[in-house]
């Protein structure tokens, strides 16, 4: 019997905060120049300084990484970082929007907010991946990109830097993946 086709994915989003520069450096470094698909990054960071995070993974990544800017159209094979103190959206026309609204548990740029964005804006061509974090912050994005028919993947609490958003993440949904980071980077590029 043949295989069943795989879902064509569309986009990325990626969810990360306590420790995320390290887990995100053992996927983002590692996709090839020719990933297609889009990369929408939301990390937790301090508000009111500039964030030298895109630059820093421009410098080491073959994809393109940038800090998302408001009404930018999204193209596959680059890695959008949030700003400082915005929230990243996904407009159903595909660009990204910017807003300051009030923080979403305490953070700005807030995962959920990005997760839940994309999730109406790519319905089941998206995946969704919660990296470590202290807090609770992409449990109820990530629910929302699989009930979307989304695929969801988890960083296995064991291997987190911080194990609580990801122990959050798989109580809301526990039908997502949960994958040491080497897998998480096997999953993405057999995705493309």
């Amino acid at each position: 019997m043949p295989e069943p086709a795989h879902k064509p994915y569309r986009a990325v989003v990626i969810g990360a905060s306590a420790g995320g520069l390290k887990a995100l450096s053992a996927i983002l470094p590692h996709l090839p120049a020719d990933y297609p698909l889009p990369i929408m990054v939301v990390i937790h960071v301090p508000p009111h300084r500039r964030s030298l995070i895109a630059p820093l993974f421009e410098e080491k990544s073959q994809v393109r990484v940038v800090e998302a800017e408001d009404k930018t159209p999204i193209e596959g094979g680059c890695v959008f970082f949030a700003p400082p103190d915005y929230h990243l959206l996904v407009e159903r026309s595909f660009e990204l929007s910017l807003s300051s609204e009030a923080p979403v548990l305490f953070s700005r740029p807030s995962i959920d907010v990005l997760f839940e964005t994309a999730a109406d804006a790519y319905g089941d061509g998206l995946i969704g991946v919660i990296l470590t974090g202290a807090n609770n912050d992409g449990a109820a994005g990530l629910k929302a990109v699989m009930a979307y028919g989304g695929k969801g993947l988890i960083q296995t609490p064991a291997t987190a830097f911080s194990r609580a958003m990801p122990e959050a993440a798989i109580e809301a949904c526990p039908s997502a993946l949960i994958l040491d980071l080497d897998d998480i980077l096997l999953e993405l590029k057999n995705a493309a």
